[in-house]
């Protein structure tokens, strides 16, 4: 095969409520880029890039030059060629690489007609659980539901997805509200859901300090990691004292930490993000690292429709020691732009699709519905709060937000 062009749209799909975090907001919707790579004998690979909008589509655009001719086996090359590690201090192309990756491996799937996953080494799981992904969130501006800022609204969500989806993990977005009103919803989150396990992640927003306080007044909960408290390796290394397992998606996102993480041990959990690390296979070999070193391992969410989550499913079924439920953001979308519409829960787990390649296909009208949807709305900035003008993170934080200040009245930027 050869690749003979590569097309990129953007689309904003809604959310069932604009949701907080420590940065900021997703403003009622995701913004991801859908790439299309397209070889000489008619297959079309997927990916998806997220966030950018224009300037996404610009980037991948970018790329023709590069891939043009080149050979969507030659997965090697392509990393080299896209993201040579000292290049890429200047061009930043991890992200870019991770969805042409996707598509390669989803064109290569097609081609020989086998799954994503079996030309990853095959299946150990034909299902990925999940846990569930709670956040603070304003009320959707149109029909005024979906609020949560309270610990009663917290733990009506929480079964309110148990009893839908069958989740037995939870986990809480944190870093939003000041550390000992967050502590409060977390509590009330235990007992809203039956001795569950449970996870904290309050994004890397507190200081040493402030996490060992927290960590301290949630030992007798069963907490399933306490995530990202605090920000860097070494601040995460402060906390190893605590007794709880410690995991990150933001301090340990390549090799490199990787193994500073294994000479100095810091983290315990290592989130794989196929974006974050460029792609799935090199997530693929960082769980051998950690089935080696006998670190745990998750798969990351990162705000994905179903072109990414069939990545993180793929992930999940070829990594023996996934020894943690995966994270998705998926069950806060209204819709997908996959044929068939949103994949399913069902006992908290989702299905590996089967079919060829990466085993999802493009709904082409719901693409064009939510790329005009993209153009109406247009782009959002992750780090800003709609409901705090002029508000920026502090790392540590100190600027915390109020649970009972008016609602937000414009998602727009």
């Amino acid at each position: 095969m050869k690749i003979t062009d590569i097309r990129a749209t953007t689309v904003a799909v809604p959310l069932d409520a604009p949701l907080l975090h420590s940065n900021g907001a997703h403003w009622g919707r995701f913004v991801r880029t859908i790439v299309e790579v397209e070889t000489d004998n008619g297959y079309i690979g997927l990916g998806e890039l997220g966030g950018g909008g224009l300037s996404a589509e610009a980037a991948i655009e970018s790329l023709r030059p590069y891939l043009l001719g080149h050979d969507p086996f030659r997965l090697e090359s392509l990393r080299f060629a896209l993201a040579n590690p000292t290049a890429s201090l200047y061009n930043n192309r991890t992200q870019l690489l991770a969805a042409i990756e996707f598509a390669c491996l989803d064109l290569i799937g097609q081609h020989l007609k086998v799954s994503v996953s079996e030309l990853l080494g095959g299946r150990v799981r034909d299902r990925v659980d999940f846990a569930s992904y709670l956040f603070f969130r304003y009320a959707d501006p149109e029909s005024g539901d979906g609020e949560i800022r309270t610990p009663e609204q917290l733990a009506a969500e929480a079964r309110r997805l148990k009893e839908a989806h069958g989740f037995t993990v939870h986990k809480l977005k944190g870093g939003v509200f000041a550390p000992d009103y967050e502590l409060e919803c977390y509590r009330e989150l235990a007992r809203a859901t039956d001795g569950d396990a449970l996870r904290y992640d309050p994004n890397g927003s507190l200081s040493v300090n402030q996490a060992l306080r927290f960590g301290k007044e949630i030992l007798d909960l069963n907490n399933d990691y306490y995530e990202d408290p605090t920000w860097g390796l070494n601040g995460m290394r402060q906390l190893r004292s605590l007794g709880l397992p410690l995991a990150t998606n933001t301090v340990v996102i390549n090799f490199e930490q990787l193994a500073t993480n294994v000479r100095d041990p810091a983290v315990d959990v290592i989130l794989l993000d196929t974006t974050f690390w460029g792609g799935i296979r090199p997530c693929v070999k960082a769980a051998g690292v950690c089935e080696t070193f006998q670190l745990g391992v998750a798969v990351h969410s990162s705000g994905e429709l179903g072109i990414q989550l069939a990545t993180m499913l793929h992930l999940g079924a070829v990594i023996p020691n996934l020894d943690h439920k995966a994270d998705a953001h998926y069950h806060h979308l209204k819709d997908d732009i996959i044929v068939g519409g949103k994949m399913t829960y069902e006992n908290g787990s989702i299905a590996v699709p089967t079919g060829n390649g990466l085993g999802v296909t493009l709904d082409r009208e719901k693409m064009a519905e939510y790329a005009e949807f993209y153009l109406e709305t247009g782009n959002y900035p992750y780090d800003r709060d709609p409901g705090r003008p002029g508000w920026y993170p502090l790392i540590p934080n100190e600027r915390w937000a109020d649970p009972t200040s008016e609602q937000p009245t414009s998602m727009s930027w």
